[in-house]
């Protein structure tokens, strides 16, 4: 779908439920509609270096994988795909008559004051609720599939895939700035994966490389009597088949960016409890420069959404989040190279 579709669909499209209540979230690549019992997640026909949403086919194929590798973490919220049809000059979500031209993941909706991310910004986290997430974490990652083979460098390639965002960036206030963090983090990253490539293959070798959620920051978990992380990397099995401190070091960093500093290391001591993880200085450092890595990917995210902001307040909001997300990964990397 193209977003004047996406429009019409929100104005006066048919959803399979009667809803008074329809909003349209959107991210840099899907389209969220949320109706008063169900959520619809439609996928953006993009192409990216680390996705391709390109054809018809593969988002049918990525709607069902989303599904798939979701129920691993979650209980009831993933429920099916569905087509989306043109009717004539409207649009309809379900059913069998029209033409195909699109599909949608449909979930249950879940409360949203219970996300995880709302209630960071409330100060309502507590340490009750870190120590059943660190507990639900380490379960699944005991759990999960063992990866026996995997290029342990190719986060290099990641981490300077930011490089890319520069041209656009200079363009922005503070660009210079920009610039020479992006430069210097990536020579700091550089150094660091030459110096501990030994590290990370014993790592793979001990089975710390596991098929893991890929994607766990506050916002894609609902803090239920059950903490229930959602929305898991589906459309690139190499941002999903990672090291687990690379896992817990997002939500680490991701607690560290809203000033919870404490939650951060509590989060960590539970895991590391259950399923140890960091056994030694070096392996401390590593996680250090995973939270980087973690900071580097938001920077690059907030990037391309401001790149395809609709307004100018929603370009400098994004920005930033740029901004906030590169002096962290600075402050990270400063640690590790000093």
């Amino acid at each position: 779908m193209i977003q004047e579709q996406i429009n019409s669909l929100l104005l006066d499209g048919e959803f399979p439920e009667v809803s008074i209540e329809r909003e349209l979230i959107e991210t840099h690549i899907s389209w969220v509609f949320l109706c008063h019992t169900f959520v619809y997640k439609i996928k953006k026909p993009i192409t990216y270096s680390f996705l391709d949403f390109s054809t018809l086919e593969k988002r049918k194929e990525y709607c069902k994988r989303e599904i798939k590798l979701n129920k691993r973490l979650t209980d009831g919220i993933y429920l099916d795909v569905v087509p989306i049809h043109r009717l004539d000059d409207h649009y309809k979500i379900g059913g069998n008559a029209g033409t195909v031209i699109d599909y949608a993941v449909r979930m249950l909706k879940m409360d949203r004051t219970k996300q995880m991310d709302r209630l960071l910004i409330q100060k309502k986290v507590t340490k009750s609720h870190i120590q059943n997430l660190a507990h639900k974490i380490a379960v699944f990652h005991g759990n999960t599939d063992i990866i026996h083979q995997k290029d342990v460098l190719d986060i290099q390639d990641k981490f300077n895939d930011l490089e890319a965002e520069k041209a656009y960036l200079a363009t922005q206030p503070n660009g210079s700035l920009y610039a020479k963090i992006i430069g210097s983090d990536i020579k700091v990253s550089d150094y660091f994966l030459t110096g501990n490539k030994d590290l990370l293959t014993a790592r793979l070798k001990a089975g710390f490389v596991r098929d893991c959620h890929g994607d766990l920051h506050s916002r894609n978990i609902f803090l239920l009597p059950s903490p229930q992380p959602f929305d898991c990397i589906e459309f690139n099995d190499d941002y999903r088949q990672i090291d687990v401190l690379n896992e817990v070091a997002f939500l680490c960093m991701d607690l560290d960016a809203f000033g919870e500093k404490g939650l951060s290391n509590l989060f960590l001591e539970y895991y590391n409890q259950l399923f140890p993880t960091i056994k030694s200085l070096e392996e401390h450092h590593l996680f250090v420069y995973y939270k980087a890595y973690r900071a580097n990917v938001r920077a690059k995210v907030n990037s391309l959404r401001a790149k395809s902001a609709v307004n100018e307040k929603e370009r400098t909001t994004t920005l930033s989040e740029v901004h906030k997300y590169l002096r962290l990964m600075e402050s990270y990397l400063n640690t590790l190279s000093l």
